[in-house]
C-alpha cells in the first residue's frame, strides 16, 4: 500500500503565541454549521410560541424600562423618543449578554463529544455566539417597525452596521471563551456571571443616555467597549451624530481582550477533557 505525501496527523509543540489555529477552524467549518442548526432546532422545540420569544424580549424589556424610566423618571434623549432610544440599545445588548451566557456554559454543556472525539476546541463557543446572530436579526424587524411609526429614516451611517456588528460578536466570543474556560476549571464562574451582566448592563449607555455620566467618570465610562458600540448602534439605526472616539477605543479594548482570552483559553483547553 502507497503511503501519503504529506502525513495525515502532525504532532508537533504550540508555539508560544499560537493563539488560533484559523486553518484547523476552517477545515471543521461543517462542524460549526451542524452545531448551530443542532442549537437551533433544539431550541424551539416543544414551545408554544417558538421564534417569537426572540421579538418578546426586547419587547417585553423596552415595555418596562419605557413606563419606569420614560414615563416615571422622564429621562431625557433629546429628539429621539425613548422607546426607540432604548430599542436601539436593547437589541445589541440582548445579542451581547445571551450569547456570553449560553457560550459561558458551552464547554461544559458539550463535554461528551469533547471526551469522545477530537475538534477544535474554540467551535464549541463559536457556535454558542453564532446562534444568537439570528435572534439579532429577527428583533431587528421590529426596530425597523418602530422606526417607521416615529418616522425615521435610515442615513448613510447605516454603512456602520457590518463593522459594528462584527465587533460585537468578536467581544461575545472572547468572553464566550474566556468564561467557558475558567468555568470548566471553577464553576463559581457560571454563578457570577449573572451579576456581571446585570452590573455591565446599567454601566453602558443602554437605558440611559451618555450625556447623565458626570464628567469625572467619563474616562473610566469610555473604557467600557460597549459604550462605543451601543452608541455606534444608535448612529447606525437612527441617524445620531457618531462617537469616533468611543468607536476607536472600543475596538482598541475588544482587541486586547480577544488576544487575551484566547491565550487563556489555549492555555486550558488541553485539560478540558479530564475535568468535565
Amino acid at each position: 500500500m502507497d503511503l501519503p505525501a504529506e502525513p495525515l496527523i502532525k504532532i508537533r509543540a504550540r508555539r508560544a503565541f499560537d493563539l488560533m489555529n484559523l486553518r484547523e477552524i476552517w477545515q471543521h467549518r461543517e462542524l460549526l454549521y451542524f452545531l448551530v442548526w443542532r442549537e437551533l432546532k433544539a431550541r424551539y422545540k416543544q414551545t408554544i410560541l417558538g421564534i417569537l420569544w426572540v421579538i418578546l424580549q426586547p419587547l417585553m424589556m423596552t415595555l418596562v424600562f419605557t413606563i419606569f424610566l420614560g414615563k416615571l423618571v422622564q429621562v431625557q434623549t433629546g429628539a429621539t423618543p425613548y422607546p426607540l432610544f432604548l430599542y436601539a440599545g436593547l437589541l445589541p445588548w440582548i445579542f451581547f449578554s445571551n450569547a456570553v451566557s449560553s457560550g459561558s456554559y458551552s464547554i461544559l454543556a458539550s463535554s461528551q463529544m469533547i471526551t469522545k472525539v477530537y475538534l477544535p476546541r474554540l467551535v464549541i463557543p463559536a457556535a454558542a455566539v453564532s446562534v444568537r446572530l439570528s435572534d439579532f436579526l429577527v428583533a431587528s424587524l421590529v426596530l425597523i417597525v418602530l422606526m417607521l411609526y416615529y418616522g425615521v429614516h435610515l442615513g448613510w451611517q447605516i454603512l456602520l452596521l457590518p463593522p459594528l456588528m462584527l465587533e460585537l460578536t468578536l467581544l461575545a466570543l472572547a468572553l464566550s471563551a474566556l468564561l467557558s474556560a475558567l468555568n470548566v476549571k471553577y464553576r463559581d464562574t457560571g454563578t457570577a456571571l449573572p451579576v456581571m451582566l446585570q452590573v455591565w448592563m446599567f454601566a453602558s449607555p443602554i437605558v440611559y443616555p451618555r450625556d447623565l455620566v458626570p464628567a469625572r467618570w467619563e474616562w473610566a465610562y469610555q473604557i467600557n467597549p460597549l459604550t462605543g458600540m451601543i452608541e455606534g448602534f444608535r448612529s447606525a439605526f437612527l441617524g445620531l451624530p457618531i462617537n469616533r472616539q468611543g468607536l476607536a477605543l472600543s475596538w482598541l479594548v475588544t482587541t486586547a481582550l480577544l488576544v487575551f482570552s484566547m491565550f487563556v483559553f489555549r492555555r486550558l483547553e488541553d485539560d478540558f477533557a479530564d475535568i468535565v
